[in-house]
């Protein structure tokens, strides 16, 4: 990835998504950070924004059937066609987490709204510009819940998986256009979600969202990982030493 490119994250006000906008911002690309709290979001941004780098702060929500188009929109006017998107932004059901019998149909569709629908949107707006071009990287951040049957963990694990499958399936349809789509799985973090869903969790064996991050950007400025692959955080530095045994 080459410096000065443009990135656009969502989810981006804390946790992983805040991670993945410093260490690109700090390695020189331009930021679009996208959160549902405005108040939280252009603090992010202007936090870095204080430190000299050039990121913008973009208030919506993804799971909103029409946010797609204005986050294009708002993107594409200041900053230009992004070369990555980072697909971040999740939700994760019912908190306390329960079991699919005490699930509502209502959460059920909200937390697919936010995890698969919102990516499959703003992926649809964004990906003519970038076809045009013929080139850009879409990153669909995934979870282990989306391999493994995890009780209580049904609205959002179902979502995760119907994630995956979204991201093969854009993967396939756009081979040869030079635009890619990979799917990382970042293992369990240390963040407020994580805390949410699991408040008794030690912490002290929970990944850093920064060492995660970082792991992230090196392997996309690489292009370590070929389209259509799903890859654990925990595994990058194996994939990209496999791509390129040169720098590893």
């Amino acid at each position: 990835m080459a410096e000065q490119q443009i990135a656009l994250i969502t989810g981006a006000s804390r946790g992983l998504g805040l991670a993945l906008a410093r260490v690109l911002a700090r390695s020189g690309a331009r930021v679009a950070m996208v959160a549902r709290n405005a108040r939280e979001i252009e603090a992010a941004a202007a936090a870095l924004r204080a430190e000299g780098h050039d990121a913008i702060a973009v208030a919506d929500d993804v799971g909103d059937p029409d946010a797609a188009w204005r986050i294009a929109g708002q993107v594409h006017a200041l900053l230009g066609t992004p070369d990555l998107v980072v697909h971040n932004a999740s939700a994760l059901g019912p908190v306390p987490l329960v079991a699919l019998a005490d699930t509502t149909p209502a959460t059920f569709a909200a937390t697919f709204a936010t995890n698969v629908f919102g990516p499959f949107a703003l992926t649809r707006a964004l990906l003519g510009s970038m076809v045009m071009r013929g080139r850009g990287t879409f990153v669909f951040i995934s979870s282990d819940a989306a391999v493994e049957a995890y009780p209580t963990w049904g609205a959002y694990g179902a979502s995760k998986a119907a994630l995956d499958h979204l991201g093969r399936i854009w993967a396939a349809e756009l081979e040869g256009t030079g635009v890619r789509v990979v799917e990382i799985d970042p293992g369990e973090m240390d963040t407020r979600m994580h805390a949410d869903a699991v408040p008794d969790a030690d912490t002290a064996t929970l990944a850093s969202p920064d060492a995660v991050a970082r792991r992230i950007v090196h392997a996309m400025r690489l292009d370590a990982v070929p389209s259509g692959a799903r890859v654990s955080a925990g595994r990058l530095a194996d994939t990209v030493a496999a791509a390129h045994p040169e720098v590893a």
